[in-house]
């Protein structure tokens, strides 16, 4: 009995050493990478069906580009994606929101917060998914999207001022509903 538990272990250790196929570590990309592409997208279209579109549209663009496409490479066939299915366009920048400190209750709803992100312009939704939710450094969100690590910066920064005067116009028309 010892000596099969022997056999067995060793067929498993040499199942394990076995060189995988090309379509087990693009499944192991795909499965690394869904959820963040997939949750990039359904913030940018509000749509679930949307973004299975984007996703799929990411993906074979990426596999198309490499066979085990890296995490930059399918970050760019993302915002490739995004950009030819008019989600992610050119806007002329709005003026920031100048209402200055804008008092708020500490505890927001997730709800809250993703409403509030739908009403951002596309290029600035894309810039806080990539630096707040995501945790890029600018400076990646800035090679991604061709625009100069200031840019980034500035959108950044308007996008959060724009997100706390929205959900303080939530929280002012819930609480005049109440």
């Amino acid at each position: 009995m010892l000596f099969e538990i022997d056999r067995h272990l060793t067929k498993m250790e040499a199942r394990e050493m076995a060189p995988r196929s090309l379509e087990e570590r693009q499944r192991d990309i795909y499965d690394s990478h869904r959820h963040r592409v997939f949750s990039v997208s359904f913030y940018m279209t509000g749509s679930e069906l949307e973004a299975e579109e984007i996703l799929r549209g990411s993906f074979i663009r990426a596999f198309l580009m490499e066979d085990e496409p890296d995490h930059a490479i399918i970050d760019a066939a993302l915002i490739e994606q995004l950009r030819d299915d008019r989600i992610l366009v050119q806007e002329r920048p709005l003026p920031a929101p100048t209402t200055g400190y804008l008092p708020q209750r500490h505890n927001i709803l997730r709800t809250e917060l993703e409403e509030a992100i739908r009403y951002l312009p596309s290029s600035e939704r894309i810039i806080f998914l990539l630096t707040d939710v995501e945790g890029y450094p600018a400076s990646r969100v800035a090679e991604m999207l061709k625009m100069s690590k200031a840019e980034v910066l500035r959108a950044a920064l308007t996008a959060r001022m724009r997100l706390r005067a929205e959900l303080a116009t939530m929280r002012d028309n819930g609480q005049e509903a109440a």
